[in-house]
């Protein structure tokens, strides 16, 4: 309750809440909704179970991350990249083994958010961010197709892309005009009016033409029924033993951290378009929260939605208002409206889904990729590619990885040294640049300790000591010396490294002007080997 309070007092301070916003918040939560049902239905496909399921999971999802998730103007519901981890997990052991998983997913979940480690998404460089917007809508936009497939042919799958008979003659025609109508309502009603929102214009005009002239188009009662009741409380039929807790595991691990990468991803770009900071362990929280809850009412768990966190902050959400009618909105088509959605015209929601597609894509990023270094341009591309091929949170660990591998390669490559000889005929070697484990051989190197004469000065004061390897090479480098008769004298190091070379120990001149810095190593081995990095 004190995170619910601490969120609505930081909306109040931050957005005037009078009538034409609460008015502006509400009707953005409508169309956030319109565009939930047919995503949480497909996804309920993907991952095998009832439509019923993805639906539930969207409204409880969505209802507790929009009360105390780490930002407003967040949505969160069923997704697909959580929905192609858990088909294999329902159809070998059944639904309720992934309510168990949705239940300890959101455990692990919450665990990381009391820990704090919401922080390290600040890790992920910018040219992973463009490639993961990149990705994503391309994703979406291929999600959309499946709509152009003649009813009841197609299957949807991990991106909405599956095998089924595509349209063709005057139905293709009439889906692809009624999408193009919604485009252009959504691109034009900005500059007549500001009162509805774009969005949920362009779905309610089409569909009154749709409606009024009888136009036999998809609509969304084609894809399933929405027709339901409350969710109940439901404890997962799995026996409590160790061998089902060995089954939900692995899936509950995968599951939470893709949701949390795409959650924290989305919180850094719906922040980005409002200009809100921080919230990353709260939302690691509220998304633990929200599964745990949800295994327990017959959801199929979920995360955040970068499509309809588009749709909310383009249409003006900026509170938590807007998530939360979201919520209840889907609920009541639920329960009473049924009937009323599923004949909406699925073209109108194609509409607004395209829309945010061309919202989404970052196209300044084609005209930098001549720009920025090559190694920013090659991530940029292999997120995007990746994206398309797996799911976001793949694509987002593998441009994390090869971003540091090129970061840790650049910094491999500066190390060098400055020499010269002193007036008494010592030779200086002034090392410059970072010294750690990919660094070491270039380091060993610089030093030719049998041409050197009888005293050789090493100063550290323009580098660097990193971790062990970085201590290691260090001690190579003193037992070199000590092995060709030579002198050696080590300056500049830090008061740890001073504790940690144990062989090169005595060679150090310690002086008032040292550096402070700590090392990547165990600071608990004192004597003998270097402990290892932890």
């Amino acid at each position: 309750m004190a995170a619910f309070g601490e969120a609505f007092k930081r909306d109040e301070t931050s957005v005037d809440l009078n009538a034409n916003r609460i008015k502006i918040e509400v009707l953005s939560g409508l169309t956030v909704a319109l565009a939930l049902v047919p995503e949480a239905v497909a996804f309920a496909f993907v991952a095998g179970v009832h439509p019923l399921v993805g639906l539930y999971a969207a409204f409880i999802v969505g209802l507790i991350t929009a009360l105390i998730g780490g930002r407003p103007g967040m949505i969160s519901g069923a997704t697909g990249a959580l929905a192609v981890v858990m088909v294999s997990l329902v159809a070998q052991h059944g639904v309720e083994y992934l309510f168990a998983t949705v239940v300890l997913m959101g455990a692990i979940q919450i665990f990381v958010g009391v820990m704090k480690w919401g922080k390290f998404i600040r890790l992920v460089p910018h040219p992973v961010m463009l490639g993961f917007v990149n990705g994503l809508a391309i994703v979406i936009f291929l999600a959309q197709l499946t709509q152009f497939q003649v009813p009841g042919t197609a299957e949807v799958g991990a991106h909405g892309m599956t095998g089924g008979q595509w349209m063709s003659g005057w139905p293709l025609v009439v889906m692809l005009g009624l999408t193009a109508l919604t485009m252009f309502i959504i691109w034009v009603m900005p500059r007549l009016t500001s009162a509805i929102p774009a969005p949920l214009a362009g779905i309610g005009i089409v569909a009154g033409i749709v409606i009024i002239f009888g136009i036999d188009v998809p609509r969304v009662g084609d894809l399933a029924s929405i027709q339901g009741g409350l969710p109940s409380f439901h404890i997962p039929m799995v026996p409590l033993t160790y061998e089902t807790f060995a089954i939900i595991l692995p899936y509950a691990l995968i599951l939470a951290a893709i949701g949390l990468i795409e959650s924290l991803l989305t919180l850094n770009l719906v922040g980005e378009i409002t200009g809100n900071r921080g919230g990353a362990s709260q939302e690691c929280v509220a998304q633990g929260v929200a599964n745990t809850v949800t295994g327990f009412f017959g959801g199929m768990g979920g995360c955040a939605m970068i499509g309809q966190s588009m749709i909310n902050v383009k249409s003006g959400g900026r509170t938590r208002i807007a998530g939360v009618a979201a919520a209840l909105f889907l609920l009541t088509f639920i329960v009473v409206a049924s009937p009323v959605i599923e004949i909406i015209p699925l073209a109108a929601l194609v509409g607004v889904m395209f829309m945010v597609v061309i919202g989404t894509f970052a196209w300044n990023s084609l005209m930098i990729l001549r720009k920025v270094p090559l190694t920013d341009s090659f991530v940029i591309v292999l997120v995007t590619v990746v994206t398309v091929l797996t799911d976001l949170a793949t694509a987002v660990v593998v441009g994390v990885i090869v971003s540091a591998l090129a970061y840790a390669w650049q910094n491999a490559s500066r190390i060098h040294a400055k020499t010269y000889v002193t007036p008494e005929g010592a030779k200086v070697y002034q090392v410059q640049g970072p010294l750690f484990f990919g660094s070491t051989d270039g380091f060993t190197e610089l030093f030719t300790p049998q041409a050197d004469p009888e005293v050789v000065i090493v100063d550290f004061a323009d580098s660097r000591v990193a971790d062990q390897s970085a201590l290691t090479a260090i001690e190579a480098m003193a037992a070199k010396y000590e092995a060709a008769g030579k002198r050696l004298q080590l300056r500049h190091l830090s008061r740890d490294c001073h504790e940690l070379l144990t062989k090169a120990g005595q060679l150090m001149v310690d002086s008032d002007d040292d550096p402070d810095y700590q090392i990547a190593t165990d600071y608990g081995v004192r004597t003998g080997q270097l402990g290892a990095g932890h």
